[in-house]
């Protein structure tokens, strides 16, 4: 029997056509820049997201730390969502290797950060306060797509406090083809965006931080800091580039399966859905959660086992598989009833 793995589209698994291309893709030595499948990938993010350069990481993770990095000086400070991934779920990295202050702030009910908030919140100059330079946004958040207007007034915001604009945009392609808009549209405001590979897009491993040449050239010092200058990982390239032009239309089916998925949970007495389904995320209050889970994972389906549950849909779950994983949530409440 199939897993059906709902914990997240990180666990997506390469296609044979993917693997095909990570074992033809050539080789050199990247740390040298002689990485011809690395530098075709960079010169291709950096190409779709209209910015002058990007560089490979290994992870959103290290994406994003170095971008925070590249825009902040030790002891000064970033301005950022409560719950935002590099807030909340990125090890304190920003303050533990890049001596970077956060400042987190909640989220707007549609993820956004309120720009007057964010405003109370900057620091006086004065030697007594951390220096703020950098507002970080995150797109999608929670699932959540933030609208494009809202983008372009941070970026006027930012203009008129002197700061720098980061976006976390892990998912931000789950956002342009929700919002049917371009993926250049939604990283014009920003100085510099992490695109996550290895999530939605299916890729095994690997983000790509897109800005400018100065930013780029700081971040590849900081790359190296981190342990993250790899060799010969243009295999691992030729995945995200397989995975950029072949993985990012078909996100649609990904958010209409959640769709679906939510529409049949919430039809039953014991499910009631947390909001809205924008994209591939479906969030859920459940009764007998943990009979729940421990009864959906004795049928091979899984789930994060949360105060919420989170059900993220991905390239390997398909319509037929959200037929039986609402047929496995029918089957357990039936026989609790």
């Amino acid at each position: 029997m199939k897993t059906l793995d709902l914990r997240s589209d990180t666990v997506t698994q390469p296609s044979a056509s993917m693997k095909q291309v990570m074992f033809d893709a050539p080789l050199g030595d990247d740390v040298f820049g002689d990485d011809p499948t690395i530098n075709k990938l960079e010169q291709k993010a950096a190409d779709l997201l209209n910015k002058e350069a990007a560089i490979f990481c290994s992870s959103g993770t290290q994406s994003n730390l170095i971008a925070l990095m590249a825009h902040c000086q030790r002891g000064d400070e970033y301005i950022v969502g409560q719950v935002a991934h590099t807030y909340k779920y990125e090890a304190g990295g920003a303050a533990v290797l890049g001596s970077i202050q956060p400042q987190p702030i909640l989220f707007d009910d549609d993820g956004t950060l309120d720009l007057n908030k964010v405003e109370s919140v900057i620091k006086p100059d004065d030697y007594h306060f951390a220096k703020t330079r950098l507002l970080c946004l995150e797109n999608t958040t929670g699932g959540k797509v933030l609208p494009l207007d809202y983008l372009y007034q941070a970026r006027e915001f930012v203009d008129k406090h002197k700061l720098a604009l980061h976006l976390d945009g892990a998912r931000a392609f789950n956002a342009a083809v929700k919002q049917a808009s371009s993926i250049k549209e939604i990283a014009a405001p920003f100085d510099s965006i992490s695109i996550c590979l290895s999530k939605g897009l299916g890729a095994p491993v690997g983000s790509v931080l897109v800005a400018s040449k100065s930013i780029i050239n700081k971040a590849r010092r900081i790359r190296k800091i981190l342990g993250g200058g790899m060799r010969q990982a243009g295999m691992l390239a030729a995945a995200g580039i397989y995975a950029l032009d072949n993985n990012v239309e078909r996100l649609a089916d990904d958010h209409f399966n959640a769709k679906t998925l939510a529409d049949e949970l919430s039809s039953l007495d014991s499910i009631s859905l947390v909001e809205k389904v924008q994209t591939n995320m479906v969030f859920i209050k459940a009764e007998k959660q943990q009979q729940l889970i421990d009864f959906l994972a004795d049928r091979k389906i899984l789930i994060s086992n949360n105060k919420t549950l989170r059900l993220v849909t991905h390239l390997d779950i398909h319509a037929e598989d959200v037929k039986s994983i609402v047929a496995a949530f029918k089957e357990f409440y039936s026989k609790e009833s």
